[in-house]
């Protein structure tokens, strides 16, 4: 018991789970001005150029029931416009090279129908060529350090005194 109370504390302390704590809580808050964005900007036009302030007000009756097709319109904005805002942060973090690069065109394996990515060689999946003439390893590798040199270097990120010490001392036998 106490072995499984050690491995709890060291998850819940280490950087994996503060750093996911921490980005919930600014996911949150980012989350909270785009939607404030959404409604206080970006809905005010819409509803200017439709006539009307507010969209939560839109009902279909049908029968005795109404249905609040304006709240859903107002929402199914703010979720549009957070996706749209979160995937042009993605490209431009990309663009400066910071995080892992990602590409977002992928393309159809014609061995296999499994997708990869645009740039492939070589599917992943079934390794058939996906160009007709496989570069050689010199120019492979020069293809290879072309695309991490656009990438800019992260700098060095300290280790804390306390992972560094977990990192030295043996797991429990217990």
């Amino acid at each position: 018991m106490l072995k499984v109370f050690r491995e709890f504390r060291a998850f819940s302390m280490g950087g994996n789970m503060l750093d996911l704590a921490l980005g919930f809580i600014i996911g949150a808050a980012f989350s909270k001005l785009v939607e404030a964005f959404a409604q206080n900007v970006v809905m005010d036009l819409v509803a200017a150029l439709f006539g009307q302030p507010d969209f939560t007000s839109l009902n279909i009756r049908i029968h005795h029931s109404q249905i609040h097709i304006g709240v859903f319109f107002s929402e199914l904005v703010s979720f549009l416009l957070l996706a749209w805002v979160l995937f042009l942060l993605v490209k431009l973090i990309s663009a400066f090279g910071i995080g892992r690069p990602r590409v977002f065109e992928d393309r159809e394996c014609p061995y296999c129908l499994e997708r990869v990515p645009a740039r492939a060689l070589i599917c992943k999946t079934c390794t058939q060529p996906l160009v007709d003439e496989l570069p050689s390893l010199a120019e492979a590798q020069k293809r290879a350090n072309e695309m991490r040199r656009r990438h800019l270097a992260l700098p060095p990120i300290p280790v804390p005194a306390r992972r560094r010490e977990a990192a030295t001392t043996s797991p429990d036998p217990d």
